[in-house]
């Protein structure tokens, strides 16, 4: 059995379909989705879809860099308030990370200051109330190690999600001991150097899968909206990679999804 570590099955992209979507996964062997938040507006549909599907989506908590705008300041405070709420709640629905956040400079970096604060601040949350962390970063390598090297004696878990750098970046995101790399669509893409980096730098044993849907579907679905289902195509991969069964890839990387954020 699978486990999807990093799904927006809450976006528009999947209102009209979404039970077919859920089947298919289900049949791929997919046996739990975690689903990041982005923003305050969007958590009442992302708790919505976990309590229609309690045991098989699991929510998260966070803002991610790329909404991080004027009003961040009030996002995260609201967005602390329904952690905190949901930590002392006897609900059954409970924030597995606190994801997804990070930093992410490719497209624009006029709030890069607030971006860094918001990152510095969700991180402190993580630290605080002994939760693992859900980090995207994207032209922002530096300044991720910067605000984590700040936290290293935090004793923080969690993941680096779509993970795609270099085997150097590799071995300092690997020096946070508590932490594995999410491992996408992009690396069945023809051009992509991530095969050559796992096997160079990565053990199995420090990688978890993901697909990041709607985002970055996998040969042979390039192009296509990406789903859970196709998170098989990824397994697929990281065997030949390895060199092992698809069902070790599977049990390992299942392995490392509970040790590390479940």
């Amino acid at each position: 059995m699978i486990i999807d570590t990093h799904s927006h099955l809450d976006g528009d992209e999947f209102v009209e379909d979404l039970n077919e979507v859920i089947a298919r996964a289900k049949e791929a062997e997919v046996e739990k989705i975690l689903l990041p938040a982005i923003n305050v507006e969007g958590m009442q549909r992302l708790m919505q879809l976990c309590t229609e599907h309690p045991d098989y989506f699991i929510p998260m908590i966070g803002l991610h860099p790329e909404e991080v705008k004027e009003d961040y300041v009030q996002q995260l405070t609201t967005l602390h308030k329904m952690l905190t709420d949901n930590l002392l709640s006897s609900s059954a629905i409970h924030f597995c990370a606190i994801g997804e956040v990070g930093l992410d400079f490719y497209w624009d970096d006029t709030y890069r200051r607030q971006q860094i604060d918001a990152f510095e601040q969700q991180v402190q949350w993580a630290a605080n109330y002994g939760m693992p962390l859900m980090i995207h970063a994207r032209n922002a390598h530096k300044e991720l190690v910067e605000v984590m090297e700040h936290h290293r004696k935090d004793n923080l878990r969690g993941v680096f999600h779509c993970f795609s750098g270099t085997a150097e970046e590799a071995e300092q995101l690997l020096s946070f001991p508590n932490f594995m790399l999410g491992i996408g669509g992009v690396l069945t893409f023809k051009k992509s150097t991530l095969p050559e980096v796992l096997r160079q730098v990565v053990p199995l044993s420090r990688i978890v899968v993901e697909t990041d849907s709607p985002y970055l579907a996998p040969v042979p679905y390039r192009g296509k909206r990406n789903e859970s289902a196709f998170i098989v195509a990824t397994v697929t991969r990281l065997s030949e990679i390895y060199d092992c069964e698809t069902t070790n890839i599977a049990m390992q990387t299942k392995k490392n999804a509970l040790k590390c954020i479940l």
